[in-house]
């Protein structure tokens, strides 16, 4: 296994916890005050999360700002426009939470967010964020491999696919009022994938809890696929035999493929993917095939065709 130095965080791009902890206690107060015109460039703050370890599977690669992590989101559950989900999200309540196990395995159970938090030792791991629209990230992630929770529920041999479904609530994800994509949010990965260690089950970001914009209260992160693959604000996860049809697949099945891996050889039908533009930086950089993880995850897909398997 291919391994990195972490990078250290600059002081200056870390917001200090008094001013998050402000920022939070302000949003209580405003109510239903629109927060576009009282604090449009809020923060959606939380906790800090104790006792995480820097990881062996973390890239060296500067940091994106926490301000631009926070600030510039795909999450359409929140409205399409990348400031809108750090504007939308403060109805989104994070507890209580849980997240139901079904399908094909031997012990199925519904999990509280807190047992999630306690269930295996936090890490953080600086991964690459590579979205379709050939903008890329490197955010310090905080979870632990998905694997530490498969491996609890035990899948039977039946199991070949794992499916994410995000919590369905127009109430709180105003979004979802608008037939933007078929709600809930939908992904899946293979159990292979699901299994790699690479796979991040995400409950936090710049040592803090994730920020509900983020995905809160957790989410998944696939660094070696396109950003859409990573399911946000998870409420289920099912284990099926079949290939489960995900919203992106069924929104636009010539643009939106199931296994999404980065690779610049493949254009989205509607933009190159061969370059993408870090967040911060004016020029494109050449794009990483399997976003700079083919030493680590290539072996998965031994013999398909990727042009094909898209």
């Amino acid at each position: 296994m291919k391994t990195y130095k972490p990078q250290a965080i600059p002081a200056s791009e870390i917001t200090p916890q008094a001013l998050f902890n402000a920022r939070r206690k302000f949003m209580q107060m405003a109510g239903g005050v629109s927060l576009a015109a009282i604090w449009p460039q809020a923060l959606w703050a939380a906790d800090k999360l104790a006792e995480v370890k820097k990881s062996a599977y973390s890239s060296a690669e500067e940091l994106t700002p926490l301000k631009d992590v926070s600030r510039y989101n795909n999450f359409y559950e929140f409205g399409t426009s990348k400031d809108e989900p750090a504007i939308n999200v403060g109805s989104l309540r994070t507890r209580p939470w849980t997240v139901t196990i079904e399908g094909e395995v031997k012990k199925p159970k519904v999990f509280d967010i807190d047992d999630l938090l306690k269930m295996a030792p936090l890490e953080e791991r600086v991964y690459r964020l590579r979205c379709v629209e050939a903008w890329s990230m490197v955010v310090p992630w905080v979870g632990y491999s998905l694997a530490e929770l498969i491996k609890r529920v035990e899948p039977t041999g039946n199991a070949k696919f794992v499916e994410f479904v995000s919590l369905h609530d127009p109430e709180q994800m105003p979004g979802q009022k608008a037939a933007v994509l078929e709600w809930p949010y939908r992904e899946g990965l293979r159990l292979d994938e699901a299994m790699h260690p690479l796979t991040l089950l995400t409950l936090g970001l710049y040592g803090e809890v994730l920020p509900n914009q983020n995905g809160a209260p957790v989410r998944i992160v696939t660094p070696w696929k396109y950003g859409f693959k990573s399911a946000k604000s998870i409420v289920k996860i099912r284990f099926v035999e079949q290939q489960p049809v995900t919203s992106w697949m069924k929104a636009g099945p010539g643009e939106y493929g199931f296994y999404a891996n980065v690779n610049p050889e493949v254009d989205h039908p509607r933009w190159s993917q061969a370059k993408e533009r870090r967040i911060g930086e004016f020029l494109k950089r050449k794009t990483l095939m399997f976003n700079g993880y083919a030493d680590e995850v290539a072996a998965l897909y031994t013999g398909m065709d990727l042009k094909r398997n898209f």
